[in-house]
């Protein structure tokens, strides 16, 4: 059916969305169908024939979605050939195929859209966690947003949702941290940004439902974890994703409770479709489908995990290709897979191309696209990221720098802005905006127009140590040594090494949690001159760095702080910034400690707590970070005594200045039950805000916390917030309440 000047209903953009999604629906075959379901993967496509498999696949198989540039790409892609790339497809989708049906394109813009040269790129996921601003990390999406748009992009497989509980684990730098609070009042503010920007993406959560906790730490092994751990520590950030209105969710690539999450109805059905109310699409993960024959061993082969994902609730192959569509097609045939639930899947992937006005004009500007992204007011809020991310972990008066210090600079990651990347970056430093660690000191002692003298000398890669005995020259003839140690990048399981550039199995590795053994003898070296040493770390998990603890008169905990990160170290470092960054996740002493989080379970000590050591005596404690001013806490205190399951406990602390610096503290709220009918944590996280007060003031901050945050989920019977005695602390302080019927 058509209107008399011939246009069908699902091109006219004055009908609503049902009506247009119902009218496209019925004029397709079951190919065009399957077509809608798959997506593919173009690699370098700079290479002609690359893209024109990608172009035939949309041509004669009818594919709907696709990842144009991405991780694994082997160099970036200029923007303004990223946006003719998505143009030149769009242009194959709408015009050489029967229906015209627009492509959807999907990216892993995970801190920016970082995989396209000059960009914006942001903290990584615990860098920006560090920072503990929701509002700071939702203005960072909103731009991530508007950069990928302007290249052509429209879908983010962002944010993750993962609670990062194993450090050994290649993935925890994308997470934001250990506490299942921060991680999901972060991810809903990143979900809030990518669908609020004014040139809106869709906002991926994932990897549903466990992902981050895998055995022996190893990338994609079983999760084996309790129904009260997986609802109470995992499920909780997917839980916030949904109420911020997530447009998709990707399952994980591991099995829970022996059930691959990829074709697991219990995970994308009844978990996450039926009780949690999710009606947005499902995406896979890159190869998730293919893995289940592969390697999960629970299919026959491709066929039947084409069968098993779509029946358990998937929606997309996102890079399955023409051979999962192929599958999909003689599955419905057959009556192996019923065709409404193809129909279900197609009408939740075509309504976000409507939403997305993509009917209208899937077209970029690709002549602007490069004077568009990576623009100055970008990068402004990527340095405040950046500087909100900086956690000074030590500090024995010797910080902030003078400018008048000659400064000796060493180390792997001093001038290296691809390991000050991280990984889901570019990979080619001639492509990356930004100014690494060394530059930016340069710069800032050019600024200050000082006598102070910057010298350099490598003195380490990652794993190999270069000309020690100069490092220790320069560094004896300097006042302070700065050392920038760490990681480099890498993803998943520290690779991939044909594009890091650092062979499989050399640190960083899951079995080893401290520094390699070459920069710990450049630090050894340096430190043997006598001049104090400043370590700065670049890396994406918590380290176990005791010898540093001890030695180093400073340490500074830089993750992956992006492109504008060596110029927030070296504002840092020179005291034009305060450091107000604070750790989202607990540092081990060693890897024989795991696990260490700040929330573990109440136990028994049945030899007694004079013969046991702690549970919880990390490095470093989750929430620790210095500043250059000092703080006090006083008159903790909550508005009132009593409270039911609706209502909201409202508790205001003073927090005083007490040095001669102006700086921004970050409060953290932890709560506690006297009485449970499950054994719950000793303490964990409830709340936070942030207070900036000038010296020799005083500020009253209120944190206004839900009831709901005292409750957990209780296996047989949901959530429930139990009546009974509670206390929170505040720092050293506590206030106690009841929860009443």
């Amino acid at each position: 059916m058509s209107d008399d000047d011939g246009t069908p209903p699902y091109r006219r953009p004055d009908l609503d969305t049902d009506e247009r999604v119902s009218d496209l629906l019925d004029r397709m075959t079951l190919e065009e169908k399957a077509g809608q379901l798959v997506g593919t993967w173009g690699g370098h496509l700079r290479a002609e024939q690359t893209f024109e498999d990608v172009a035939d696949a949309v041509r004669d198989h009818h594919l709907g979605v696709a990842a144009p540039f991405g991780w694994a790409a082997p160099l970036a892609t200029d923007p303004t050939e990223a946006a003719e790339i998505a143009n030149d497809l769009q242009r194959i989708a709408r015009e050489e195929t029967r229906l015209g049906i627009p492509l959807l394109f999907n990216v892993d813009a995970v801190h920016g859209h970082a995989y396209v040269a000059d960009t914006t790129v942001f903290p990584n996921g615990l860098g920006a966690a560090a920072t503990w601003d929701p509002e700071l990390v939702e203005e960072s999406a909103q731009l991530t947003a508007r950069e990928m748009r302007r290249t052509g992009a429209h879908q983010n497989y962002s944010p993750t949702c993962d609670v990062g509980r194993d450090p050994r684990w290649g993935r925890t730098f994308e997470t934001f941290g250990e506490s299942p609070l921060l991680c999901a009042k972060m991810a809903a503010a990143k979900i809030r940004g990518y669908r609020g920007s004014d040139e809106p993406v869709l906002a991926t959560a994932k990897h549903f439902p466990a992902y981050s906790e895998p055995e022996r730490g190893e990338d994609a092994s079983p999760v084996d974890v309790s129904e009260y751990k997986l609802r109470n520590t995992f499920v909780r950030p997917f839980e916030d994703a949904l109420a911020a209105g997530v447009d998709s969710v990707m399952p994980s690539y591991n099995s829970v409770d022996g059930e691959p999450s990829h074709s697991s109805r219990t995970v994308l059905t009844d978990l996450l479709r039926e009780e949690l109310g999710f009606d947005g699409h499902v995406v896979s993960d890159w190869n998730g489908v293919r893995q289940l024959a592969d390697d999960h061993r629970t299919a026959r082969d491709q066929r039947d995990a084409v069968r098993q994902a779509h029946a358990a609730g998937l929606d997309v192959a996102s890079v399955g290709s023409v051979e999962h569509a192929e599958n999909l097609v003689d599955l419905a045939e057959r009556g192996e897979l019923d065709e409404e639930t193809l129909d279900a899947s197609v009408r939740r992937v075509l309504e976000r191309k409507f939403e997305l006005g993509l009917f209208e004009d899937p077209y970029v500007d690709a002549d602007e696209a490069s004077e568009r992204v990576g623009t100055d007011d970008h990068r402004e809020v990527a340095r405040e990221a950046a500087r909100a991310s900086m956690t000074l972990l030590e500090n024995d008066g010797i910080l902030p720098l003078s400018g008048d210090e000659d400064v000796f600079v060493g180390g792997p990651n001093a001038d290296d802005i691809v390991h000050q990347l991280g990984g889901w970056s570019v990979l080619d430093a001639d492509v990356a905006a930004g100014e690494t660690i060394l530059e930016a000191l340069r710069s800032h002692a050019e600024r200050s127009e000082s006598d102070a003298s910057i010298t350099y000398e490598q003195g380490a890669t990652l794993n190999e140590t270069l000309d020690l005995d100069t490092a220790a020259e320069k560094a004896a003839e300097a006042d302070v040594a700065v050392l920038a140690l760490g990681e480099g990048w890498y993803l998943h399981e520290f690779g991939p090494a044909e594009q890091a550039g650092v062979p499989t199995g050399e640190w960083p590795t899951r079995s080893e949690l401290g520094l390699s053994e070459a920069q710990r003898e450049l630090a050894r070296r340096v430190h043997e001159t006598g001049t104090p040493v400043v370590g700065v770390l670049v890396a994406g998990r918590p380290l176990a760095v005791d010898w540093l603890h001890r030695n180093a008169s400073g340490l500074l905990m830089a993750y992956y702080p992006g492109t504008e990160g060596g110029r927030a170290v070296a504002e840092t470092l020179f005291g034009e910034s305060d450091p107000r960054g604070r750790l989202p996740i607990s540092v081990p002493r060693s890897a024989g400690d795991l696990p260490q989080h700040h929330d573990h379970l109440a136990h028994p000590r049945p030899i007694g707590d004079d013969e046991h050591p702690p549970s919880y005596a990390p490095l470093y404690e989750f929430g620790h970070g210095l500043s250059y001013t000092t703080f006090e806490y006083d008159g903790v205190a909550v508005e009132r005594d009593e409270l039911g399951e609706g209502d909201e406990l409202d508790v205001t602390v003073t927090v005083s200045n007490t040095g001669d610096r102006p700086g921004t503290e970050t409060v953290h709220v932890y709560g506690n039950q006297a009485v449970s009918s499950r054994v719950r944590p000793e303490r964990w996280l409830v709340g936070f805000g942030q207070v900036s007060v000038d010296p020799g003031e005083s500020e009253t901050l209120a944190v206004s916390i839900p009831a709901t945050e005292f409750g957990f989920y209780k296996p047989g019977e949901g959530h429930v917030v139990e009546s009974g005695d509670y206390r929170i602390s505040v720092g050293d302080d506590e206030a106690s309440f009841e929860i009443v019927d």
